[in-house]
């Protein structure tokens, strides 16, 4: 009875389990998705702590520029390795802006702050929020009157561009599991 179910019309409709090529495929996609975002993560962890690089016996000065490119490069690897779909591309992309957005209330409130040296990006200094219109009143509200000096790690991006590759990559690998409609 487990793998029997009836559709709206009552019709009995027998459940099967998707193909082990199927699944694996998924699996072996999944285990690849959290290992590499383990390495960009642990990348954006050198990247934060070293100014410089030694490649080939000469070095490279890695300004933040050079690392936010070093992330952006390791996503778009990891993106092509993994998924290769404008969807998940653009579900990456949103939330490498939005999720860092997401941590300035708690950056505003005290629960955690980024070291000096890698607090190099001031989402909210822009044009965007001049004193006194919507928008400054809103942040204003919600995140305190110094919010356009709240600072985040404008690698913090990429890393949540890999994570919700991870998220993708599992949740692709969890629905493999769901038997079926035969």
């Amino acid at each position: 009875a487990r793998n029997r179910i009836r559709n709206g019309n009552g019709t009995l409709l027998r459940k099967k389990p998707k193909s082990a090529e199927v699944v694996n495929g998924c699996r072996n996609r999944a285990i690849l998705a959290v290992s590499s975002t383990a390495l960009i993560i642990k990348l954006s962890e050198y990247l934060e702590t070293h100014d410089n690089l030694l490649l080939n016996s000469s070095i490279l000065n890695l300004d933040t520029t050079t690392k936010l490119a070093i992330m952006i490069a390791a996503d778009v690897l990891q993106w092509i390795a993994l998924d290769q779909t404008p969807v998940a591309l653009a579900a990456a992309t949103i939330t490498a802006y939005g999720g860092p957005l997401s941590e300035l209330p708690f950056v505003a409130n005290g629960f955690w702050h980024y070291i000096p040296e890698a607090a190099n990006y001031l989402p909210l200094k822009s044009e965007f929020f001049q004193s006194g219109n919507l928008p400054d009143i809103l942040a204003t509200s919600l995140l305190g009157s110094d919010y356009k000096n709240l600072a985040l790690s404008s690698i913090t991006g990429p890393c949540y561009f890999a994570v919700t590759m991870d998220a993708i990559a599992l949740g692709r690998y969890f629905y493999s599991l769901e038997e079926v409609d035969e």
